[in-house]
Order: C-alpha cells, then sequence, then structure tokens
C-alpha cells in the first residue's frame, strides 16, 4: 500500500511538473503574440531618443517622445519644406496652445533642421514670435524615414515615386498623420483648423458630412488598432492618383467596415466600439462648398455653439485668400478671438517670422 502511494505521489509531482512548464511556455508564447505588434516601435523609438540626446547629458533629451510621452498631445506638421507657413497655420496652433493650456502642442515641420540643444530649440522658437508666450508649444523635425519605420507604409514609401504622384504633398501628409498617431497618440488637427473649445472626447473620428467620414481631425492613443487598419489599407488600396482616395477614403472604408453604415438621425454623435463618431456640425458646419462664408463680411457672426473647431478649408481656397484686418469678415473675427497674437501681428504690421 505504502509503495503504491509513493508511486501515486511520484506520477503526480511529474503531472504538476509538466502542467507548470506547460502554463510557463503558454505564457511565453502569449506575451510574445501580445509584444509582437509593438516590439518594432519600441526599438525606432528607442533608436529615436537616441539619436536625439542632448550633447550635454546633465539635461533631459529633447525628443518628440519626451514630449509626447503621456498620449495626450495635439500634433500638428507641415509635410513641405517651406518654413514661413501662411498666418492660417500660426492661428491654428496658437487656438489649439489656448484652448488646451495643459497639453503639448507639436508642430512637426519637414523643412526643420535638428534639435540637439536647448539652444537649438530657443533659435527656432524665436522664428515664430506669436509662439513665444506659449510654453506648451514645441516644434520638432519631420524625419519621414523614422517616422514610416515599423510600420505598413514604410515598403510604400520606399517603393513610391513622388514626381509620378499627382497628389504628393497631401498623400504624404495623409501617411504622415497615420503614423504619427500609431506612434505618438492624442489628437491630430490640420493646419487650417482653428480651435474654439476643448474636444469632450480623445478616442474619436468626425464625419464631415453625412457619408464621409474627416481626415483632418480625429484623436487616438498610441498604438490602436484601428490606426494600424487605417495604414494598411492606406497601402493595400492605395491610388494616390485619386483625390481624397488616401485621406478621407482611408477613414471612411476602415470606419464602414468596423462599424457599418454610420447614419445621424439627429445633432447626437454616434459611438462605435471604444470611438466616438461626432457628428459634423462639430468641426463642419461650414460644408467645403460654401467654404468662402469665411471669407464673407459679417456684422453678426454665428457662434459656433455647437462646434469644438472650424476646418477652414484652405485646400479650396484656390484663389489665396487671407484674412485682412479691418474687413470685417467671419475670419477676422476668428482671428481676433481665438489667435490674437497672431493678429495683433498682422495689424500692426509685425512680422510673424524672425
Amino acid at each position: 500500500m505504502w509503495i503504491k502511494l509513493t508511486k501515486l505521489k511520484v506520477i503526480f509531482s511529474i503531472i504538476t511538473v509538466i502542467a507548470l512548464f506547460g502554463i510557463v511556455c503558454f505564457q511565453q508564447k502569449n506575451q510574445q503574440a501580445t509584444n509582437k505588434l509593438t516590439s518594432d516601435v519600441s526599438a525606432s523609438i528607442s533608436t529615436d531618443n537616441q539619436s536625439h540626446r542632448l550633447t550635454n547629458v546633465t539635461s533631459k533629451p529633447i525628443t518628440a517622445y519626451t514630449i509626447l510621452g503621456k498620449g495626450n498631445g495635439i500634433l500638428f506638421m507641415e509635410t513641405t519644406d517651406r518654413m514661413e507657413p501662411p498666418s492660417l497655420v500660426l492661428c491654428a496652433i496658437e487656438s489649439a496652445a489656448r484652448v488646451y493650456p495643459d497639453r503639448p502642442i507639436v508642430f512637426f515641420m519637414k523643412g526643420l533642421g535638428d534639435i540637439m540643444t536647448e539652444e537649438d530649440e530657443h533659435r527656432i522658437r524665436k522664428h515664430f514670435p506669436t509662439f513665444l508666450p506659449f510654453d506648451n508649444i514645441y516644434l520638432f523635425p519631420l524625419k519621414l524615414e523614422e517616422l514610416f519605420m515599423y510600420t505598413p507604409l514604410m515598403t510604400w514609401y520606399k517603393k513610391v515615386n513622388p514626381k509620378k504622384e499627382k497628389y504628393w504633398t497631401h498623400v504624404l501628409s495623409d501617411a504622415s498623420r497615420f503614423a504619427m498617431m500609431w506612434k505618438h497618440g492624442g489628437i491630430y488637427m490640420d493646419t487650417d483648423v482653428i480651435s474654439i473649445r476643448p474636444i469632450p472626447k480623445d478616442h474619436f473620428v468626425a464625419a464631415e458630412s453625412a457619408r464621409v467620414t474627416s481626415s483632418s481631425v480625429f484623436g487616438l492613443p498610441p498604438f490602436h488598432r484601428v490606426t494600424w487598419e487605417f495604414m494598411e489599407n492606406f497601402v493595400v488600396e492605395y491610388k494616390g492618383w485619386k483625390w481624397g482616395h488616401q485621406g478621407p477614403g482611408v477613414f471612411t472604408r476602415v470606419i464602414q467596415k468596423l462599424c457599418g453604415e454610420m447614419v445621424f438621425t439627429s445633432f447626437v454623435d454616434i459611438v462605435c466600439q471604444d470611438i466616438a463618431y461626432f457628428h459634423p456640425h462639430h468641426f463642419y458646419p461650414i460644408l467645403y462648398t460654401f467654404w468662402e462664408k469665411y471669407y464673407t463680411v459679417y456684422e453678426n457672426p454665428p457662434t459656433f455653439t455647437d462646434s469644438y473647431g472650424l476646418h477652414l478649408w484652405n485646400y479650396k481656397n484656390k484663389v489665396g485668400l487671407t484674412m485682412v484686418p479691418g474687413s470685417n469678415t467671419l475670419v477676422e473675427h476668428l482671428y481676433k478671438k481665438y489667435c490674437p497674437f497672431t493678429y495683433g501681428a498682422i495689424l500692426r504690421n509685425e512680422s510673424i517670422y524672425i
């Protein structure tokens, strides 16, 4: 009897060891599967942080990853090499800095050189005098290969020929916002969006019309599965010669795939999974077909009480209309109220770049 019990104990011990070994192996495999999606990205982030460290080792590294580490930044970008963008760009960034004083406002510029030291940062900030009063505005170079590294967009970027692309600046901007949202999270805004009040949700997309999802403003956390879907759809369905196909087209296709047809029966927003789907009125109270209303004289301008920001449809402005002080246009009212430093500099005929 004692021998039988001993044998049973030995057998039980062996089974226990095998079970524990199986659990450990399963946990390791499960962890590997969980980490697979972000391991390359983490390596990219580590490399980027190393390459942007200050020459003074006692100072903190100045990198976008440092500033945007909490995933709560407001993201803008310039995908051309110009370093003196129109005043509307400055107004958009200033308005965001005012509406979101506790969040970093980051402007990525393709034409900007490396920022390795605090002196570099101060120098570039002085180039934009209207930004100087704000300690939450940051500027960083837009390095495209680093941005696209370890994303589905890298293969597209390596193969595409910009000289043969009809809308290269626009499709590059579309791709960049997806990669930027994947790596940093936060809220992305086009540089022709004037912020007028805080967006109450951090995870959202917005409709620009009844059947089109906007690419001009959206918010998601870093490494969100929907952002990955955006990037994959951008590459798989690529038709760069077709206007809007790589921007609003990507958003519309992916959201319809995940959520079905989104139909507004009132001004109430819709929720799909963990993402809010905003009614067009929140950012597009003036539709693109009526974009010139922003440059029309208004004695009593609309208050836009249901809007969080206003998209001014700058790509429609082929004739180069601008804000003119004293014109009493709607856009002048917006500058006065939401970006008064930019407005004041133009009013006093001061240079908005140094």
